[in-house]
């Protein structure tokens, strides 16, 4: 049993076909799997770094033998009292435990899994009030052991297990790769398990190709998961686009290079149209293909979650993947799919025959980005706009330990009582917040992207205005949206939105915090992170010129956000 694919490319068809005549002319494929970097660079030094980070072209037969004692997991959780359990990860160490909570939901008998990727202070409390922490257990996930959120939600949370029954590592367990720090944090706190990837063991994986190491397969285990069966479909799908598989069948390749030809010719939003089933795996595509082709002024924007539309109200800057499941199909996505493709937009479906092949739809988008990036001429295994923010975050911190302030130099632009909105250096003062964002929408352009990011507390209230903002850019715009949470989209599309073409328009959200937290050993709280990581990405994308105002709203949150939902009505309709 496997997913099936179909390509429907209209006019691109003769483009792919030239291109997968080259890269058959060029044993590509081949190469590949021989682990050959000159594929994505010329330079020797980056060639040695991406050789050390091809381990996931055979991580399934690697973590094949491991499942059986994964399976076993929940059961020793369960009898030590302990029902949920905290997935703290960023990024790749976190994301696919929540493709899988959400595909699969969770056995009986095993554990609620909540994926924490936040240092919002109400997420952070939602998390730890899901039931007494006595029965709480975290898995502690990060690759380089060091990733100043999970650094901070660890000691967070070994501190509220400490107060519960005065055993803290009981409740803890920790992946990472060997020789990291975590992994001697996770030995002196005396964690109950720690799962650490060595060569030739996953620790040549990157982190958003690492879904079937540790980083995946132990919180799906404990969900109750058949991580057997999950790595066997993605052992399935490999051997479909192995070496030996004639290029045209190769489903990986195909999608790849599809993709790859159609952003090099202006269709660069790849738009995920997912049955609700599987609307959570489209998350996870949307990180691997920004954070991994989105780079040198290129790359391939993912667009999911976005609201339907007419035909004819998308531009001709996009392709549409349809993602289904048989047993579960989306009438409405399939008759849109049908109605795109007779417009003339290049399509492409999918098909899974059932939820176990994520798996190999795992390892069809991993070799697809590989392939992307080839044709491309990109290489998909850095992020090296990632550090910007970083660098920038790190900054604003240390000042913070000094004046105990996060001081902002920009001057504002409009500044009231419940909205003050920063811009562009020497930006022009606004009169109005209306007549300020139709200034700012006025700039969009037809090869354009709009992008909500927010840094605002995760409350349903706030997090469906910010829909509801989205739904009026999609309504008054043909150019495509996207909704952003931070801080997890600094893991994610954030490398896209600096290291990608200047074709997005950002508002960035900020707010005053309500009820903050603070973080044990350090001098700043998780709310003062969470600012520090929203300045410094904006501070990052301002020095690479982007098109992006920060509103940092007070007061009221909901009420400023409903003034501005008006204020964006108002300045379309300008």
């Amino acid at each position: 049993m496997s997913s099936t694919q179909t390509l429907s490319l209209g006019r691109a068809t003769d483009a792919v076909t030239r291109v997968c005549a080259q890269l058959a002319d060029q044993h590509f494929i081949q190469r590949l799997w021989a682990r050959d970097p000159s594929l994505w660079s010329v330079d020797a030094t980056v060639q040695g770094t991406i050789r050390r980070r091809l381990g996931w072209l055979t991580i399934a037969r690697v973590m094949a033998p491991h499942c059986p004692a994964l399976q076993a997991l929940p059961r020793e959780l369960r009898q030590a009292g302990l029902t949920h359990t905290l997935l703290l990860g960023m990024g790749g160490s976190g994301l696919f435990a929540e493709v899988c909570r959400n595909t699969f939901g969770v056995a009986a008998d095993h554990l609620e899994l909540t994926v924490l990727d936040s240092t919002d202070p109400a997420a952070i409390r939602a998390a730890q009030q899901r039931c007494p922490s006595r029965q709480l257990s975290a898995i502690i996930s990060s690759k380089s052991g060091s990733t100043s959120e999970i650094s901070a939600l660890s000691t967070y949370f070994y501190d509220v297990f400490q107060a519960a029954d005065g055993q803290p590592g009981a409740h803890c367990l920790a992946i990472t790769d060997t020789g990291t720090s975590l992994e001697a944090q996770a030995a002196a706190w005396k964690c109950r398990r720690v799962f650490v990837h060595g060569p030739d063991t996953g620790l040549e994986v990157g982190g958003r190709f690492s879904a079937l190491t540790y980083f995946g397969l132990v919180p799906a285990a404990l969900i109750g998961v058949d991580t057997a069966q999950l790595v066997q479909r993605a052992e399935e799908m490999f051997r479909r686009c192995g070496a030996e598989a004639p290029l045209a069948e190769n489903p990986g390749a195909m999608l790849g290079i599809t993709l790859a030809v159609l952003a090099a010719s202006g269709r660069d939003k790849m738009t995920l149209l997912c049955a609700p089933a599987l609307a959570s795996f489209g998350t996870w595509v949307e990180q691997l293909i920004a954070e991994s082709i989105g780079k040198q002024g290129k790359g391939i924007v993912p667009i999911h979650g976005e609201p339907p539309r007419e035909p004819k109200s998308y531009g001709a800057d996009r392709v549409f993947v349809e993602l289904q499941l048989a047993a579960h199909s989306d009438a409405k996505i399939a008759a849109l799919t049908d109605a795109l493709s007779a417009a003339g937009h290049p399509v492409i479906r999918i098909q899974w025959q059932d939820r176990y092949d994520l798996g190999g739809e795992v390892a069809k988008w991993e070799i697809a980005t590989a392939v992307a990036g080839g044709v491309l001429q990109i290489n998909p295994f850095d992020e090296p706009n990632v550090k910007e923010s970083k660098d920038r975050t790190k900054a604003l911190l240390e000042q913070y330990t000094r004046t105990k302030t996060l001081s902002v130099t920009d001057t504002p632009q409009l500044a009231d009582a419940d909205v003050t909105i920063y811009g562009a250096a020497g930006a022009s003062k606004m009169a109005s917040l209306t007549q300020g964002l139709t200034g700012f929408l006025g700039q969009v352009r037809a090869v354009d992207y709009v992008a909500i990011l927010s840094f605002l507390p995760r409350t349903p209230a706030l997090d469906g205005a910010l829909h509801a903002l989205r739904q009026q850019l999609s309504r008054r715009f043909t150019q495509a949206t996207m909704l952003q949470f931070g801080p997890r989209y600094l893991h994610s599309t954030g490398q896209l939105f600096k290291g990608g073409a200047d074709t997005g328009l950002f508002l960035l959200f900020t707010a005053d915090e309500r009820q903050d937290l603070p973080i044990p050993g350090e001098a700043f709280s998780f709310g003062v992170l969470k600012q520090a990581q929203a300045l410094g990405d904006f501070q990052a994308m301002q020095q690479r010129g982007r098109r992006a105002l920060r509103l940092h709203l007070r007061g009221n949150l909901e009420s400023a956000l409903r003034r501005i939902l008006t204020a964006v009505d108002e300045a379309l309709t300008a």
